[in-house]
């Protein structure tokens, strides 16, 4: 099979490396264009990255002598790609431009930006919660007058966490939920070498987070009408974020009533056999057991659990009756993976299975 071409954009940063390392010998797609801001461009990608590759592989070799674009010219990072991830560090409104500014260019971009999360013709995806929501795609084409090139986004990384738990509870309709996330320093693009304040230390507070983990599972659960995505209505969820001494996995604390309750054996049955259009389909970054649950009282714990099916899959444990909510549990997802980079990827190979993204001519 030939493999569709793929631009990085934002390729040099964190999450675009993260790209770049989970890209490599993918089956179905080859990373063929780097863009980056004007100050790399021109470079070789291992020139314009140097020192400051943070991934635990070395660096892929087919990108090393890439020469890196400038991300602001879209007609020609747009020439040889038939798609794009979207990784650009830029603000709220030049990331919204540039993004749609690619779609105009008839170059799909599936995003791990926020910008884009409450435009309400582009879909926010976890491909095994919402992938009916892809059905907006022809809406927003309208929109942007384009044949081909449209937006796609995921949701923020720490949601994952607990999200995918109560989505697989929704018969039992989950009412109220509370939720701590205890979140990595990879979240906010840092490791400990250039983060040192965050060793031995918790920071309680994690701008505009908690406002996105508590609206954003609304956003998934949401239907849609008229070409848009409207929000569900509930559960009324209220969470706190705060950054943990951790390299890599956002845990969460989770409290939660159900106007239906269920028995902890219905609860860990719908988590276990919980399965989603990516595992059906059996898509190439699809994990084969989307939910774990841990049946140890210490688990699960990020530095065990967070590379759970190479990171694509969430876990969970500490299942337990409580004296004030009906039952509350501990979470765990890979932030920079499954919440990030890959979840963008399987995004992106759930659209090309549903002929969403398709070879340029």
């Amino acid at each position: 099979m030939e493999k569709l071409r793929v631009g990085i954009l934002g390729g040099t940063g964190m999450v675009g490396q993260r790209f770049i390392s989970l890209l490599d010998n993918h089956p179905w797609f080859e990373v063929v264009t780097v863009a980056a801001s004007p100050r790399s461009a021109g470079k070789t990608y291992i020139e314009a990255v140097g020192k400051r590759w943070k991934m635990n592989t070395p660096m892929p070799e087919g990108v090393k002598n890439l020469v890196v674009k400038d991300v602001n010219d879209v007609q020609e990072v747009s020439k040889d790609v038939d798609f794009v991830f979207s990784a650009v560090d830029m603000t709220k409104e030049e990331i919204k431009a540039i993004e749609e500014a690619y779609a105009k260019a008839e170059t799909p971009v599936v995003s791990n930006n926020s910008a884009h999360r409450w435009t309400p013709d582009v879909p926010m995806i976890v491909p095994e919660l919402n992938p009916e929501h892809l059905d907006v795609i022809p809406s927003q084409m309208k929109r942007l007058g384009t044949t081909r090139g449209f937006v796609v986004v995921k949701p923020n990384c720490s949601i994952q966490s607990y999200t995918p738990a109560l989505h697989a509870l929704l018969e039992y309709d989950p009412k109220l939920v509370v939720a701590t996330t205890y979140q990595a320093i990879s979240g906010a693009g840092k490791n400990f070498t250039d983060w040192p304040e965050m060793v031995d230390n918790v920071i309680p507070y994690i701008g505009g987070e908690e406002e996105k983990s508590e609206q954003e599972p609304l956003r998934i659960w949401g239907k849609v009408e008229d070409g848009q995505i409207v929000k569900a209505k509930g559960p009324a969820i209220t969470t706190q974020c705060i950054r943990v001494p951790v390299s890599d996995g956002h845990t969460a604390a989770v409290f939660v009533n159900f106007e239906k309750k269920p028995t902890k054996e219905q609860i860990i049955k719908a988590w276990t056999e919980f399965k989603g259009l990516p595992q059906e389909l059996n898509l190439p970054s699809a994990p084969k057991q989307f939910i774990k649950y841990f049946e140890e009282d210490n688990r699960p714990q990020a530095k065990l659990d967070r590379d759970y099916e190479n990171g694509m899959g969430v876990t969970f444990g500490r299942l337990r009756e409580d004296t004030v909510f009906d039952y509350k549990f501990v979470g765990l997802s890979h932030n920079t993976v499954r919440g990030a980079a890959g979840g963008a990827l399987l995004t992106a190979e759930l659209l090309k299975a549903k002929g969403y993204i398709k070879k340029k001519n």
